[in-house]
């Protein structure tokens, strides 16, 4: 029997997990653990894996098909994979604002698995919040307001050649291209998690940008209001990445933001991300 330790960071989200090597043929009883543990806490880290690509690929197939990432896939390389690099004199880095990824999608990600290549000394970190948390912590009243509103998702923020960081010095490439298209689609503000059956908000800075049938200047208010609470520290944890490490962290109720605190370091990250589901 598979006996794995699961070791809480946090109140609210993210646990480290020990005794699984992820590199080999992994068992489905571990499995099974691994996502007992990543429905129980949001996001999970494991420390001193050795994952070439095929291993982390393999890794993300027992959990589902991999999702191919629109804006990612530029032809440079395999596109199963998104090289997350980090350069000195980067002024701008991926995942530097609260986002859950990818939901301009009709079926956003379910999850990512992040693995730590290169690191630096020191920063580099990344911060999760539970959206679960988020939701269940608000009012009675605004729950009830929220509750049948649907929120425009869209990607203009962060791909095509009028995105605010087109120009920007960024070592991992993206679509910035003319023959870029908007990918545009509305998701409930709150969802139900469809394995735990659990509410939570999905809205986020990245890609929320109206609440569907009112215009972003009468969304913003709430909407604001609504993605800056989804962050509140009590709601968060923080991982410290060594090289080896792997972050697994649910996309469907979890929000995630990159630290932009590197100096003078290279900073490397391999990331599969798992495709989901329409979100109710």
């Amino acid at each position: 029997m598979t006996r794995i330790e699961v070791k809480p960071l946090a109140t609210s989200v993210g646990a480290e997990v020990f005794g699984v090597d992820l590199s080999g043929n992994v068992s489905d009883a571990a499995i099974d653990a691994v996502r007992q543990a990543l429905l129980d806490h949001g996001v999970i880290f494991f420390r001193n894996q050795s994952l070439d690509v095929d291993a982390h690929k393999r890794l993300a197939r027992q959990f589902g098909e991999i999702f191919i990432h629109p804006n990612f896939n530029t032809g440079e390389g395999d596109p199963e994979v998104v090289n997350i690099v980090r350069k000195p004199g980067d002024t701008h880095i991926v995942g530097e604002e609260w986002h859950t990824d990818t939901t301009m999608m009709a079926e956003p990600p379910m999850g990512a698995l992040l693995y730590a290549i290169e690191v630096p000394p020191v920063g580099g970190d990344t911060l999760f919040s539970s959206q679960t948390m988020a939701y269940e912590r608000l009012s009675d009243g605004m729950k009830a307001l929220i509750a049948p509103l649907k929120c425009v998702h869209t990607d203009r923020k962060v791909a095509g050649p009028n995105s605010p960081i087109a120009k920007a010095k960024r070592s991992t490439k993206a679509r910035f291209d003319e023959d870029w298209r908007e990918t545009r689609n509305a998701h409930p503000v709150v969802r139900t998690h469809p394995e735990t059956g659990r509410k939570c908000l999905f809205v986020n800075h990245s890609y929320s940008i109206a609440f569907e049938d009112m215009t972003e200047e009468e969304s913003q208010p709430l909407l604001g209001w609504l993605m800056e609470w989804g962050h509140r520290p009590e709601f968060t944890c923080r991982f410290r990445w060594e090289k080896g490490s792997l972050a697994f962290w649910d996309n469907r109720c979890v929000k995630h933001l990159a630290l932009h605190d590197v100096q003078g370091y290279d900073r490397i990250m391999r990331r599969i991300q798992i495709a989901g589901e329409r979100v109710v």
